[in-house]
């Protein structure tokens, strides 16, 4: 079996945690691997990575069975971008702060590896957006889990986002910005301007305007089998978008238009795992003092 693990920018305090890992998985007899990200962070701490290969061209991902995200949830999505069309399937280590994505506790590194490699897992399958354009954009990373947004930029005033759905007339928001996020990114940004959740098998995306000049202009969930467009008006001549973590500028004259992706982020899930204890721990979903 063929593990190769991820990181960016891993802090002093976790490397006990990854000494431990690496101590696991040598112990299983893993063929273990690290990306170049992972290894020259590690070197930076001085901490050895025990003349472990890192990933290069001539070492593709794509012949690893799995893939550890150690780090918070932005890792993760990183992660998301390198394994790509490949769907490796990703376990993600917590030692970042909130650890939505990223489910697995320090604390439970071990057990977890145990089951890891006895198989007592399941595949949970998330949905990826794909962003096309008339122009190249995010170096043909083209893809996100969470969501894709149109922000505003280089002005205080608010910009106009004509939406479509299938090249058919949806609204005109009037806002900072607009979202397109998938059932994974409605705990996100979407969640934090008024967006519904949507658990993460529902076949939905949702757009959530960014701070709507109008009160009666609400989000709206439609089918992920839809395809969204675009046409961007505002004082400024640029405009920024984004995938996840990554943005760009562009001008009005780009054609943007976000459906699904052909392939899906495929994530570890443990039987301890439950989407709904996430939301309430996470997220205090539901929390009253009163209770």
């Amino acid at each position: 079996m063929k593990i190769t693990l991820h990181g960016i920018g891993v802090q002093k305090e976790v490397l006990p945690q990854i000494s431990l890992l690496f101590e696991l998985l040598k112990n299983k007899n893993i063929d273990l691997h690290l990306t170049e990200s992972l290894q020259k962070s590690l070197k930076k701490n001085g901490f050895s990575s025990l003349g472990l290969k890192s990933i290069t061209q001539k070492n593709p991902i794509k012949g690893s069975d799995f893939m550890i995200s150690i780090g918070g949830d932005g890792t993760l999505l990183d992660t998301v971008c390198l394994v790509g069309k490949n769907e490796i399937p990703i376990l993600g280590v917590n030692t970042g702060r909130l650890g939505f994505l990223a489910t697995v506790a320090k604390e439970n590194i071990e057990s977890s590896i145990e089951e890891l490699i006895n198989g007592d897992f399941s595949i949970e399958s998330r949905t990826l957006l794909k962003l096309e354009s008339d122009v190249p954009l995010f170096n043909g990373l083209n893809f996100g889990l969470n969501e894709f947004t149109i922000h505003k930029r280089d002005t205080s005033s608010m910009i106009t986002v004509h939406t479509y759905i299938n090249d058919l007339y949806l609204n005109s928001y009037w806002a900072d910005g607009l979202i397109i996020a998938t059932p994974t990114g409605s705990t996100g940004y979407s969640l934090s301007c008024g967006g519904p959740l949507i658990t993460p098998g529902a076949r939905n995306f949702v757009i959530t305007p960014v701070s709507p000049h109008n009160l009666n202009v609400r989000p709206i969930v439609v089918s992920d089998d839809n395809e969204i467009s675009f046409r961007i008006e505002g004082r400024s001549e640029k405009f920024l978008i984004s995938l996840d973590s990554r943005s760009t500028p562009i001008d009005a004259s780009v054609k943007l238009k976000v459906k699904k992706a052909e392939f899906s982020a495929k994530l570890v899930k443990f039987a301890s795992y439950s989407y709904f204890d996430t939301l309430r721990q996470k997220l205090n979903w539901g929390f009253d003092m009163r209770n």
